[in-house]
């Protein structure tokens, strides 16, 4: 089983901390290879259009971001800078090729 997830937090996604599931935003799964990579691909093409800034880790991580979109983090007492990120998961880790 292959998942795109999309997220929004004040880490990239490849990070992975603990909380990470708490910052998703979307999930779609999909049974083949062939159909999550069209779904990938065209969630980045969408997210480059309306997020200048990026870091592609092939093949399982996208981030995209605003500079200077912040939110307050509390637990951190500080503004960070917030990212919108996409894994793909296979079988629940991270995908090791295409």
């Amino acid at each position: 089983m292959h998942e795109v997830v999309y997220m929004k937090a004040e880490f990239e996604p490849w990070w992975m901390f603990e909380e990470w599931e708490e910052k998703v935003l979307s999930r779609k799964t999909f049974s083949s290879k062939v159909e999550a990579r069209k779904y990938w691909d065209g969630l980045v093409e969408e997210l480059r259009r309306n997020y200048p800034l990026s870091e592609i880790r092939e093949p399982a991580f996208a981030a995209f971001w605003l500079e200077g979109e912040i939110e307050y983090c509390e637990s951190c007492d500080d503004d960070m800078q917030m990212y919108y990120g996409l894994l793909w998961l296979e079988n629940g880790s991270p995908i090791k090729s295409f």
